[in-house]
């Protein structure tokens, strides 16, 4: 990886995160009704999203304990091409189980994916050069994420308006084209990622699969002694269960207000795209919310602030309203997730960082299975209404679980720091790199690291 410079690696980082995101986004104005357009309720809607969960819960942490053993770059290679038989199946599935499949292949797909990437370009950025910040690439990451996004599902709503197809609906358009990309970003990711491993083939594959299990156990011990930790995989419990409300119900929502399902998904495409382009601007105000606020304030500000903008997606009346709420909740979005994943980021060293983001992520996918499941039926048995306000609550409840973070950045602030020698484990970068990295195998003051203090912009 040292043989890349640090602007090489963020280049090829936010090339392919960009290329990984385009064909979801084209399938966000579609996903759901198209289900619906094939015969399932919102009900079996909700069911066939627990596979994913399901299959993300028993996965995630072996996955990333794999990845941070094996390679980032294999196990990627090995979670695009899930996503792409995946895709294929969406494209032809007529029932029930063949969505219920479709999920459970999204869930090995999102189990192996989660993490790797990101590991890979840290890591990278700091062997590089050790005192790097990466923070700038994770946040620009976010902006990428939403262009990508945002122009996906631009171009998926063009694709429905212009119909059918011969034999194809006007909702199954966007997935076919989904699958070419997928295609041309998997050939994207065996080119541009670079990673040096120190053994390769089959006795590699074997010593790495009996190595995973430690992996997952030094980074399940670090939940167990470091407390700021905890409480940030725990928020990912409310933020995956809310997510449902403006991931899976505000399609449904927006036919609600506009008076049909084809109407709403022509609608989504530019709606979509512009909520995503919302979600880039909001990721690219993480470095002013660093510097004025900090980290775990911004953070839990964000949480409180994206309940407020669901509760207008349920309450809101005509499609003007519910769009706006939307675009607000997306700008939230965007902020929100490099602030989280740079808090997590400083919690651990870099051969553990995979198996911890998947932690992170193993909290989020099977609440975001419970609350298909809840959210779905609530909505079946009352409104879209109440469904959305519900999960605004849980989303909003999250907040005062980044106060672990923000004590212990405060704590530190407070304490000189020593400019001639370092203990152990800890940074010596400057206040670019606000604390020590714990080391799962020793022990851990989880006051030490100072994850609140805000990084450097520049």
């Amino acid at each position: 990886m040292s043989v890349l410079s640090v602007r090489q690696v963020r280049f090829r980082y936010l090339t392919l995160y960009g290329l990984r995101w385009l064909p979801t986004g084209l399938l966000t104005p579609v996903m759901i009704l198209l289900m619906q357009e094939r015969g399932l309720s919102l009900s079996q809607i909700g069911l066939v999203a627990t596979a994913q969960g399901l299959v993300v819960l028993a996965l995630e942490l072996p996955t990333g304990g794999l990845a941070d053993a094996l390679g980032r770059k294999p196990v990627l290679v090995v979670a695009w091409v899930v996503c792409l038989v995946s895709l294929v199946l969406f494209a032809v599935a007529d029932s029930f189980w063949m969505f219920f499949l479709v999920w459970a292949l999204q869930g090995i797909y999102r189990a192996l994916d989660s993490g790797p990437l990101e590991s890979w370009y840290v890591d990278a950025t700091l062997a590089a050069d050790p005192k790097a910040e990466y923070e700038r690439g994770l946040g620009w990451a976010g902006t990428v994420i939403g262009v990508a996004i945002g122009a996906g599902a631009l171009l998926g709503g063009g694709l429905v308006a212009l119909g059918p197809v011969g034999p194809l609906s006007a909702l199954t358009l966007p997935v076919l084209v989904a699958i070419v990309l997928q295609v041309a970003a998997l050939v994207a990711l065996t080119v541009l990622l670079v990673e040096h491993r120190p053994a390769r083939g089959a006795a590699a594959v074997r010593a790495s699969v009996a190595e995973a299990p430690r992996m997952v156990g030094q980074a399940v011990g670090l939940l167990r002694r470091n407390r700021v930790l905890l409480a940030l995989v725990a928020v990912e419990l409310f933020w995956g269960f809310g997510m449902i409300t403006f991931e899976s119900l505000l399609p449904v929502r927006l036919a609600e207000v506009v008076g049909g399902a084809d109407r709403a998904a022509a609608l989504l495409g530019p709606a979509s795209s512009a909520a995503w382009l919302a979600n880039a601007a909001g990721a690219a105000l993480t470095p002013l919310l660093l510097r004025r606020i900090g980290a775990a304030p911004a953070a839990a500000l964000m949480r409180i602030l994206q309940g407020v903008t669901v509760v207008g997606m349920g309450l809101l009346a005509g499609p003007v309203g519910v769009l706006i709420a939307y675009l607000a909740c997306y700008t939230v979005h965007g902020a929100s997730n490099p602030l989280h994943m740079g808090l997590l980021h400083r919690q651990v060293d870099g051969p553990y960082r995979t198996s911890v983001l998947s932690l992170n992520s193993m909290m989020g996918q099977p609440a975001g299975a419970l609350g298909a499941v809840v959210l779905t039926a609530l909505a079946d048995a009352t409104s879209i209404t109440v469904a959305m306000l519900v999960g605004a609550v849980v989303l909003a409840v999250a907040a005062p679980l980044y106060l672990p973070a923000w004590r212990a950045g405060r704590r530190t602030a407070d304490v000189e720091p020593d400019p001639v020698e370092h203990r152990p484990g800890e940074s010596a970068s400057g206040p670019g790199h606000p604390g020590p990295a714990l080391d799962p195998a020793g022990p851990v003051d989880p006051v030490t690291v100072a994850a609140s203090t805000p990084a450097r912009s520049d």
